[in-house]
């Protein structure tokens, strides 16, 4: 075999009507083949369930290429809905392994399906029982083999291209497992009184040596067996008429024996399943031919059963005489078919021996259960003696030729001739087993027919116990979805919000979205006062009363899913009443609303898709004036931060505040407010870039920025007691170089955050000219202030030096707009510096420690070593002594 025998060949396509055709007239065929390929480890109810699903699924969808070669051709739809198949039969036979992908096949069918009962086909007899042992034992692709050959009658060719079409990675090793099943099938042999058993020697009796599948014997015996010499494993006749003589026999394949409808075995071979259909050709009439059932003349048994090979005799085994001319007695033999005779269905059927017909001892001697019509030295074959394959004459207990047994034949009981038994007595021992069909009519039998069930209840006792469980499941999920499609619980109305616990008449009018504040559009510009109480509604799901709803249900009861946060001193309870809404609508592929309730910023975000990662932030607000209420953080989505701005905001832009010579750039907004995506600086690990908002309303320019909270800082540049927004060159300048230690105030709640120059210092060595600042972040509960003090050298690439920092200190407020701080600076020639500097209210500072000075004013410079530490006091005008900030 070539590998371009299993190159495919298409001859055409294959319609749907046509596939369909064939499944429909070739039904029963395709399921029995189905059945007998799937491993019998699956059970026999879902074999056939399994089976009948295959054959269902493998009808096209539309019109497919036809069959790969001309032999497959002659319906080219049955051919396709075969492979189809073998195909999906081969896979369910494939164990579920951990990492591989599933297929469809490989789970148990959705349709057909039966309730409360098990399908099964009709049980065989010991012969089938033995196949489909033997057929457990082979692989997948080794039982496609198989049934290939013996019930669709395929060549090796043939079974090869099929098998590598129906995806076998190696079709020769599936056919040599085929070839396995074919072994020799032992059974008991005559024990023969006297002259030994099978001896081979002159007047030795022929016996019956089963060689293939089914029990199908081939003769061999000695000269007197009417065939010659023994040759082993070869047929019986062992003389000139057997056309395989010279060469030793194997074991015939079922695929080559004859089926129902064909002529058995190959040309010039003897007869296969039936033994009759494979007879010699070219042999003369009136000649005996061994194993083929046809006698030589009169008076001579037969040695096999099966087809009349020459006029004028009848086969033994199906009720025929001996004599030349004689008419056949009993019932029809079929000769050629391989099947038993009509009437042999009580053979077929029991599984069991029967007794021999006893000795011939003497002449005119009848045999019990059959009819003597030959004379005193004649001894009818099939009624004492061994002939053919061994098939049992019913009644007789002897084996009558490969035709089947022939009910109600007459035999001849006397002297036995030579050559058919032991010389000079009766046959001894036990009568031999019976032997086992052909392949092939095995694979016809019932046993294997998934078309021709039988049904038996299932375990009624777990049945009820799991009607009883499905009962009870099915009522625990009725409950469990009544209770969570109820108002306020659960997912169904009230999306990742916790369990309610409160049934308060105030607490439930405050989660009804039907009472959330609405401030209309036209109510800001004759507002007595600018902040969030007159933002108006705004954004495209304003009117979603759903998303309203599990907005207030999370605020109310966040669940442990609900990633919250809150700026530090912010409450975040439920709100007291329907709180204001700002703003709802969709942005960056989540759904957004803001609410406000007199004191805090409320932000519930939602994935557009599904409710994990529900976000609810918390930030406090009050107080806030037409500056404090200018924007609102609307989203956070890949290190960008959108605004949504106030309605009285003019223009928005933004500003890098390390390069503070450089103009900003526009920033755009949409008709509800919302600005473009703007890279925060609050969520960025360095400090290359600070980007801030720039905001221009009716009395000026604003500028913000993010610091991980819902409401961005304000920046503001001078004097405690009247800061001014930071968008002056100088306040730039400064915030350039102060920017970076923005960072330490990060998600700590800050309003706004003032930097004040509070002292200019003439540095030794004459380097120059050093600024001190002091950097305040105001926080909107009040408290938690934190105050820095820089020192900046005259470069102005450097970035300033945090000389020190405080926390709840009121340093450099408006109550108290006093700072003292210092750093140990190393000058340009080397020599290292103690450098203190306070704000102008100090009449004088002291140094002590690790290094003594004092100097009137407000600055201070005096010479110390590597790592000298010392203590700084200061003197205000009025005499109060004040430290250094801490």
């Amino acid at each position: 075999m070539s590998t371009q025998d299993l190159d495919p060949s298409p001859t055409g396509p294959v319609d749907v009507e046509q596939a369909e055709a064939a499944l429909v007239e070739r039904y029963p065929r395709l399921v029995r083949i189905a059945y007998l390929v799937l491993p019998p480890a699956l059970g026999r109810n879902r074999r056939v369930l399994t089976a009948h699903a295959l054959v269902q699924r493998s009808l096209p969808r539309r019109r497919v290429p036809g069959p790969r070669r001309a032999e497959d051709a002659v319906d080219p739809g049955y051919a396709y809905v075969r492979g189809e198949v073998l195909r999906q039969a081969l896979v369910a036979g494939l164990p579920l392994r951990r990492l591989a992908l599933p297929r469809r096949a490989q789970f148990p069918p959705l349709l057909p399906h039966v309730w409360g009962l098990r399908l099964f086909p009709r049980v065989g007899g010991a012969d089938e029982l033995a196949l489909d042992q033997r057929l457990s034992r082979l692989s997948g692709p080794g039982r496609a083999a198989y049934v290939l050959r013996g019930l669709e009658r395929q060549g090796d060719p043939e079974v090869l291209r099929v098998l590598a079409s129906a995806g076998v990675e190696d079709p020769a090793a599936a056919l040599a497992e085929a070839d396995a099943v074919d072994t020799v099938d032992t059974v008991d042999t005559w024990d023969v009184s006297r002259g030994g058993a099978d001896a081979g020697g002159p007047g030795a009796p022929a016996v019956d040596r089963p060689s293939v599948v089914g029990g199908q014997g081939r003769r061999s015996g000695g000269p007197g067996a009417a065939g010659g010499p023994d040759v082993p494993g070869t047929s019986g006749a062992g003389g000139p008429a057997d056309a395989g003589l010279g060469r030793t026999e194997r074991p015939e394949r079922v695929g080559e024996q004859g089926g129902p409808g064909r002529s058995g075995g190959r040309a010039g071979r003897l007869g296969g399943a039936g033994g009759a259909g494979g007879a010699e050709r070219g042999l003369g009439l009136g000649r005996s031919v061994p194993g083929t059932g046809s006698t030589a003349g009169p008076g001579r048994p037969a040695s096999g059963a099966g087809s009349a090979a020459e006029p004028g005799y009848a086969a033994p085994g199906a009720g025929a005489e001996t004599g030349p001319g004689r008419p056949a007695v009993g019932s029809e033999a079929t000769a050629g078919t391989g099947r038993p005779a009509s009437g042999a269905e009580a053979a077929a059927e029991s599984r069991r021996q029967v007794s021999g017909a006893g000795p011939a001892a003497g002449a005119g001697r009848q045999v019990p259960g059959a009819e003597t019509t030959a004379g005193p030295g004649y001894r009818a074959p099939g009624a004492g003696a061994t002939a053919g394959s061994g098939r049992p004459a019913p009644g007789t207990g002897v084996t009558a030729g490969s035709g089947g047994p022939a009910p109600g034949a007459e035999a001849a009981a006397g002297p036995r001739q030579p050559g058919a038994g032991a010389p000079g007595g009766p046959l001894g021992g036990t009568a031999p087993r019976r032997p086992r069909l052909s392949g092939a009519a095995l694979l016809e039998s019932d046993e294997f027919d998934p078309c021709a069930l039988q049904a038996r209840p299932t375990d009624l006792l777990r049945r009820r116990q799991h009607v009883r469980a499905g009962v009870t499941a099915v009522v625990a999920l009725a409950v469990c979805g009544a209770l969570l499609g109820l108002p306020g619980d659960g997912w169904g109305r009230d999306g990742a919000a916790a369990p309610s616990y409160a049934r308060n008449p105030a607490a439930e009018a405050a989660l009804d979205p039907a009472a959330v504040k609405r401030v209309g559009p036209a109510v800001w510009p004759g507002a007595t006062r600018r902040d969030f109480s007159v933002w108006p509604a705004r954004g495209d799901l304003a009117g979603d009363r759903a998303l309203l709803r599990r907005a207030l249900a999370v605020w109310a009861r966040p669940g442990g899913a609900v990633q919250s946060s809150a700026t530090p001193g912010t409450p975040v309870g439920p709100p007291m009443g329907p709180p204001q809404l700002l703003f709802a609508g969709r942005v960056d592929a989540v759904r957004v609303v803001l609410f406000h309730d007199g004191l805090r910023a409320v932000r519930y975000a939602e994935p557009v898709e599904g409710t994990a990662g529900v976000a609810l932030d918390f930030a406090r607000t009050d107080g806030a004036d037409a500056v404090g209420s200018t924007a609102l953080v609307v989203s956070r989505a890949a290190g960008n931060v959108r605004y949504l701005t106030a309605p009285w905001v003019r223009e928005t832009a933004v500003r890098n505040l390390l390069l503070p010579a450089k103009e900003p750039y526009a920033l755009a907004r949409d008709a509800h407010g919302v600005t473009d995506p703007v890279p925060s600086p609050a969520q960025t690990k360095g400090c290359t870039r600070w980007n801030t908002l720039q905001t221009r309303d009716g009395s000026g320019l604003r500028l913000f920025t993010d610091l991980g909270e819902l409401a961005p800082a304000r920046l503001l540049w001078g004097r405690p007691a009247a800061p001014a927004d930071a968008t002056g060159p100088e306040a730039r300048e400064a915030w350039a170089r102060t920017a970076c230690q923005l960072t330490t105030v990060r998600a700590h709640g800050v309003r706004s955050v003032n930097a004040w120059r509070f002292a200019r210092q003439r540095l030794p060595e004459g380097a120059g000219l050093g600024a001190w600042l002091c950097t305040r972040a105001e926080t909107w509960r009040g408290t938690g202030d934190r105050v820095l003090a820089q020192f900046l050298v005259p470069s102005p690439e450097v970035p300033a030096a945090l000389a020190a920092r405080s926390e709840g200190s009121p340093a450099c407020g408006v109550r108290d707009p006093r700072v003292l701080a210092g750093v140990l600076w190393q000058a340009p020639g080397g020599n290292r510096y103690v450098l203190a500097a306070g704000s102008p209210d100090f009449a004088s500072l002291e140094v002590s420690g690790g290094v003594e000075g004092r100097a009137d004013g407000p600055v201070l410079a005096v010479r110390a070593g590597a790592g000298t530490e010392a203590d700084l006091d200061g003197t205000l005008r009025d005499g109060t002594r004040r430290a250094a900030l801490r």
